[in-house]
């Protein structure tokens, strides 16, 4: 895979590295990069990065996955979410590569989505 994919899901853990040999050992996933805040895996096209938190860890009701997803326009995105019944949350931020927000489902599940550039 060349950069960083489009769609897929982000998981948070306190371990890492562990949690990458579950995902690398049980679903035969390949690490395509690697650094102390993150490793990203890949099979057949599907990304999941494993990261980790950027705060202390919620409640257990908190839900450590979230898909991310590429859209076209960022904002237009967001507007869209709310039209459905979602969330759209403060603060964009942004790579050489790609921007980011987050947005919630209708459920409130929470989706990062990606706008390339």
């Amino acid at each position: 895979m060349m950069g960083p994919a489009k769609n897929g899901a982000l998981i948070y853990s306190n371990n890492i590295h562990s949690l990458a040999k579950f995902y690398t050992e049980l679903f035969l996933m390949n690490v395509t990069r690697e650094t102390s805040e993150f490793v990203s895996l890949v099979k057949d096209g599907f990304n999941i990065v494993i990261h980790v938190p950027l705060t202390t860890m919620p409640t257990p009701d908190f839900n450590s996955i979230k898909l991310f997803m590429a859209v076209d326009d960022l904002n237009a995105a967001k507007l869209k979410a709310e039209q459905l019944g979602g969330q759209s949350f403060a603060g964009v931020w942004s790579n050489p590569i790609f921007k980011v927000c987050n947005i919630a489902d209708s459920d409130g599940n929470h989706i990062q989505i990606r706008e390339f550039s």
